[in-house]
């Protein structure tokens, strides 16, 4: 099989999910949904190059994603379990074992790597219910970083009101949400057309859909990369 690469998930396909609530403040999961999953698996290939399967095996649903393999002429398989759901059982087990298969072919398992993401009662809302408390916030990712070895390695979290409730600052980076400017812009893209490099796998690689999302720790890891590339044959 011609090994191609999982692109890293980009901040718009990533959300929060509140895993526990105190007076004291909330922690939160980061996680992807099945229609990523779904659009990766198109992108890296194509819609007719993998298919899913659902199998019963002793109460626990199983999914086994499978990806055509031209050069040998056969399907590869992998396979994992979904959770137990409360709500919808079936329907949650389907979707949740979709999900863990997709992480076995790499979508989404930079994911494990994020920090504990705890937001302090002052940027939240968190009332009182019964003998517990809880949190309606919505929270949203506005950016995310990653390291060579796929690993987070900055992030910053919003509320609904765009307010940024959690902060992961790249090591020795001062200001990881400063954005390229124009001037970055156009080197970057003097050294896309030298190295003849397609702006895609840039952007794929760094998991943003412009350039003009790029932070300049981003931008500096780019170029760096990029300076140790050949020059495009004429």
């Amino acid at each position: 099989m011609e090994e191609k690469e999982i692109r890293l998930l980009r901040a718009d396909e990533i959300e929060c999910r509140v895993a526990t609530v105190s007076d004291k403040g909330v922690s939160l999961l980061l996680y992807k949904d099945a229609r990523v999953d779904q659009k990766i698996l198109d992108e890296t290939y194509t819609p007719l190059g993998w298919k899913r399967t659902h199998q019963s095996i002793e109460g626990n649903l199983y999914c086994t994603v499978e990806v055509y393999d031209s050069q040998k002429g056969e399907w590869i398989a992998k396979q994992d379990v979904g959770g137990v759901s409360y709500s919808e059982k079936e329907k949650g087990q389907a979707s949740d074992s979709f999900k863990r298969a997709c992480v076995n072919w790499g979508i989404g398992r930079e994911l494990y790597t994020a920090p504990f993401i705890w937001l302090p009662a002052g940027k939240v809302t968190i009332q009182p219910k019964s003998d517990k408390y809880v949190c309606y916030d919505k929270f949203n990712v506005k950016s995310i970083e990653y390291s060579e070895q796929r690993e987070i390695i900055g992030l910053v979290i919003t509320n609904e009101k765009g307010q940024i409730v959690y902060e992961l600052k790249t090591q020795n980076q001062k200001v990881t949400t400063e954005k390229v400017t124009a001037i970055h812009i156009r080197k970057i893209n003097s050294e896309l057309k030298r190295t003849g490099v397609a702006v895609e796998s840039v952007l794929n690689r760094y998991g943003i859909t412009d350039l003009k999302e790029m932070t300049i720790a981003v931008y500096e890891k780019a170029m760096e990369g990029l300076s140790k590339t050949k020059t495009k044959a004429a």
